[in-house]
């Protein structure tokens, strides 16, 4: 069976919900969505507080592990990534957080030309709709919404602001405009207390639109490629193997693991990686899979001396409670993802441009929910986010459901090794300050034996987990390894483009979900053929010292056990 469609679009995740919206946008223009998971109905997705469980099963993340990292004592560690409307946008922490002005103009100087930061902030604004109301930076009419959560009712989230400031850095009111450097609120993907992620921001209210047509598990076997050109894709559904022809183009918006897979399971991609796999080389494409890259952190962890914290809130009965207040009234716990508070700073004063982030969370436990503390407790989840490391995906042979080989190489270069180093020193900083006081108690992770380059070393080794911000697997470029040209077209085929984080020359410095529906954004455009936004010329705020310091002078408590 074969079906006709103008726009065939491959994955139903933060990017391709968003594409599915602005092209169907035109009538007589027909779409195929092709989604694996299955419906996003569920309140485990749904309700923002109970973001470890859909990222941590299997229903609705494809939990991809890595191969056993050499940087990390052989370690393998878990790369989730959506299997579900919305993608990793429905599993993810909800954390919206675009990245620095710098991080856009590195990619245009990395080959990807057009995509600067003046260039990219109009379609952040396009995108979103920020409860603060629009002005230069922000917009308040785009499909998803963004807003501060609960506001930082938690005392520690002030509290680890002011550290920030009394341990000598600035404060800034919002990381998303002016100025990303320094210490305030984290920002978050929510909606009336609902998660809001790119299914229910832009694909939902596209579906009733004739036009456009979803069908969710539908794995894409391979794009169909006539000579040089993509003429549609092979898929099964409902046991039946289906063909879809694409008039215009394939858009392939899997993701950083599934993007790269995919091509080369359709004969795309490097030569002999194909070949080892038992795939025709149709069309030999060096970098795809290559570049791969993540940000990845550490948990420093201290007990509370005040029962204030979210370790009183794990029992049954709390939870039963917090869930039916969400259900009832869309309120409370319920309604944050609880990194409410958060800091960007500078590792090294020659630095122009923040490089390390912080994520403070009112709590003591895993990423995952598992682990708690006993007692009280509060963290801090930190890493250097401008990785120098690089890994691959690589797929082992042509059956779609058998997990590439992916590698990251976390650690495999010694500034990334440095960056943690400065991470937990700069955190101890912090935490020694007067603001926290009356609620700072023992360092329980690492602790305070941990305090030489090799000690610390070693636990990096031992406890660093992913920050699951894969991208850079499809690198746009216009060098021998980029995949995809400046218009997200993939290098010397015709009709066939990868709309995703994959294509990341670089990482931001932030979290991945905001940039890439900005990118879907504009990719969307480019397809249509329609002028792009004009860029703006709103200018980015810099730290005070830039060069010479990078703290603003403030006077810093040292560290005292």
């Amino acid at each position: 069976m074969s079906r006709d469609f103008d726009y065939i679009i491959i994955g139903a995740g933060s990017a391709g919900c968003v594409l599915a919206n602005r092209l169907s946008e035109d009538p007589a223009t027909r779409v195929l969505v092709l989604e694996y998971g299955g419906s996003d109905k569920s309140i485990f997705i749904q309700m923002p507080t109970a973001l470890s469980i859909p990222m941590n099963g299997t229903k609705y993340n494809w939990k991809y592990m890595t191969q056993p990292e050499p940087g990390l004592d052989g370690r393998q560690v878990h790369c989730p990534r959506g299997k579900v409307l919305g993608g990793s946008s429905s599993i993810n922490g909800l954390v919206y957080m675009r990245g620095h002005a710098s991080d856009f103009d590195e990619w245009e100087s990395l080959g990807a030309r057009n995509w600067g930061y003046a260039n990219c902030l109009p379609y952040f604004q396009r995108a979103e709709s920020w409860k603060g109301g629009s002005d230069s930076y922000r917009g308040a009419k785009g499909p998803l919404s963004t807003n501060a959560g609960n506001e930082m009712k938690n005392p520690l989230y002030r509290a680890f602001v002011e550290a920030g400031k009394e341990a000598g850095y600035i404060g800034t009111d919002d990381p998303n405009g002016f100025m990303q450097e320094g210490f305030g609120p984290m920002h978050m993907t929510v909606k009336d207390g609902v998660r809001w992620s790119t299914a229910n921001a832009y694909l939902k209210p596209a579906m009733s639109r004739p036009n456009l047509t979803v069908i969710t598990h539908a794995m894409t076997r391979r794009i169909l490629l006539e000579g040089k050109r993509a003429v549609g894709v092979e898929y099964d559904h409902q046991g039946q193997r289906q063909v879809a022809k694409a008039r215009r183009e394939v858009l392939v918006s899997a993701g950083p693991i599934a993007a790269p897979h995919l091509l080369q399971r359709s004969g795309i991609g490097p030569g002999a990686v194909l070949q080892k796999a038992g795939v025709e080389v149709l069309h030999d494409l060096p970098g795809v899979g290559e570049n791969l890259q993540d940000h990845s952190e550490v948990y420093i962890q201290y007990a509370c001396k005040e029962p204030i914290t979210l370790n009183g809130k794990m029992g049954l009965f709390s939870r039963f409670l917090i869930g039916a207040e969400w259900v009832l009234f869309k309120r409370g716990l319920s309604v944050t993802n609880h990194f409410e508070s958060g800091g960007f700073i500078r590792s090294d004063a020659a630095l122009g441009s923040p490089d390390i982030q912080f994520h403070f969370l009112p709590a003591a436990m895993r990423y995952d929910g598992k682990k708690p503390l006993k007692g009280h407790g509060f963290m801090v989840l930190t890493g250097p986010n401008k990785p120098k490391s690089r890994g691959h995906v690589r797929l082992r042979s042509a059956d779609p459901f058998e997990q590439p080989d992916i590698l990251f190489n976390y650690l495999d270069r010694e500034e990334d090794r440095e960056g943690f180093r400065r991470c937990l020193r700069l955190t101890r900083e912090i935490i020694a300050q007067p603001a926290f006081d009356r609620f700072r108690g023992e360092e329980m992770a690492p602790g305070k034996d941990v305090r030489s380059d090799d000690e610390i070393d070693a636990w990096v080794r031992e406890t660093m987990e992913s920050t699951y911000h894969p991208c850079g697997s499809c690198r746009m470029g216009e060098d021998a390894m980029a995949v995809v040209d400046s218009e997200l077209k993939v290098r010397g085929l015709e009709g066939l483009r990868v709309i995703d984080s994959s294509v990341f020359p670089s990482e931001p410095n932030a979290n991945l979900n905001a940039p890439t529906i900005m990118l879907a954004e504009r990719a969307a455009d480019m397809v249509r053929g329609k002028p792009l936004l004009p860029p703006s010329n709103a200018p980015v705020g810099q730290a005070p010292g830039v060069g010479l310091t990078q703290r603003s002078g403030a006077p810093v408590r040292a560290v005292v056990y």
